[in-house]
């Protein structure tokens, strides 16, 4: 074992690459605490902050993992969706987001960049956040940000301080806005910056008035992460700021790589006759298949899965039968109310090796002869 809320040299480690990125000082014992991958975190920061009754915001798309946890702590998800645009973007609409506060709201979960959008919300969209938070005392600001090293077409202006020297450009850290470390408990991981998901290693930034009480739940849920994991993490974040691969560091060139498989996807959707979402961050693509004509037997057949069948999710398993493709369809990311949103929308994953990427651009170009893409 080690130390429950992480081993000295790596809560070491994370505090100062977080005061760079927040422009603040981050004490290392007091406002680190390194847990079982992301999804620890955020089942410990809803553990901590979330009464019985008490309303958790999500912005709808959502990752499926945030819905359970909310209401595994007693609380009720109150979603707010993003809006698509004609070019293909996601919006946010920010009446609608102040109008689902109510006096029971305490939790409003920020993902970006967004899973399983790829949208980065821009530093516009998050001071108008920030806005609605300094708005409503109670509200506290879970900050899912696992892809933030994964960009690769995020909004102009969106980044850190110029000062902050380990800044992504295109990613703002939440926490790092006018008054907002105070209300604020950042997530994030090594899983996927890495390629490491199975490893789990995820961890907590944020003030000691709320991580006191995630320190104390913490041994008795999970004693501490694996130690050699840990271990590796320390000395892994450690070189990753050296140059790699003929890039100046390891996040250069992680963040070409992902730019040219997304394209890549990107060209495969297209040649299918799927519209292609605008994606900024992260490593999925929503496909808008409207166009192709899914067979009429996978929309009347049922599954033990989907007893009610959606369209969405005949058009993956088509998809899989017939062409060999795996998708996921994004019914499963709506709340009920909302799922009609999702009718012509699949989300791919381009977090492949490039040999995957060209079957799969292969069996694409099949798609749309077999199709009849209107």
């Amino acid at each position: 074992y080690t130390r429950s809320a992480g081993p000295p040299p790596l809560v070491k480690l994370l505090a100062a690459r977080y005061s760079m990125h927040l422009q603040r000082e981050v004490n290392a014992e007091q406002e680190i605490s390194i847990t079982v991958g992301a999804s620890q975190a955020l089942f410990m920061a809803l553990q901590a902050l979330l009464s019985p009754g008490d309303e958790a915001i999500l912005i709808e798309p959502f990752f499926d993992l945030y819905l359970g946890q909310i209401r595994l702590a007693g609380g009720k998800p109150v979603t707010v969706p993003l809006e698509p645009r004609d070019n293909g973007s996601w919006e946010l609409d920010m009446e609608r987001l102040r109008s689902a506060i109510t006096p029971k709201t305490r939790v409003l979960i920020l993902n970006s960049p967004h899973n399983p959008t790829g949208k980065v919300f821009s530093r516009r969209e998050q001071e108008a956040i920030a806005q609605v938070v300094r708005e409503n005392p109670r509200l506290v600001v879970i900050s899912d940000e696992v892809y933030k090293y994964i960009l690769h077409s995020a909004p102009p202006g969106t980044q850190d301080s110029p000062a902050s020297s380990l800044a992504r450009p295109g990613h703002v850290h939440f926490a790092s806005l006018e008054g907002m470390w105070d209300r604020t408990i950042t997530v994030s991981s090594a899983g996927k910056t890495f390629s490491v998901t199975g490893w789990q290693v995820g961890w907590m930034v944020g003030p000691a008035h709320f991580l006191k009480d995630i320190h104390t739940l913490t041994p008795y849920v999970q004693f501490c992460a694996a130690t050699p994991m840990q271990d590796a993490l320390a000395r892994v974040l450690a070189r990753a700021e050296q140059p790699y691969e003929g890039q100046a560091s390891y996040y250069e060139w992680l963040q070409q790589l992902y730019n040219a498989k997304m394209h890549k996807l990107r060209a495969a959707l297209t040649s299918a006759g799927i519209i292609p979402m605008k994606g900024e961050g992260g490593f999925f693509l929503i496909g808008d298949t409207r166009n192709l004509k899914v067979p009429k037997k996978y929309l009347e057949e049922a599954t033990p899965a989907r007893p009610q069948m959606t369209r969405d999710w005949a058009c993956c398993r088509w998809l899989a039968i017939e062409h060999g493709i795996i998708a996921i369809p994004c019914s499963p990311f709506f709340s009920e109310e909302n799922r009609g949103m999702s009718e012509n929308l699949v989300r791919f994953a381009f977090c492949k090796t490039d040999d995957t990427l060209q079957e799969a651009a292969e069996a694409f170009a099949k798609v749309a002869e077999a199709a009849a893409v209107l």
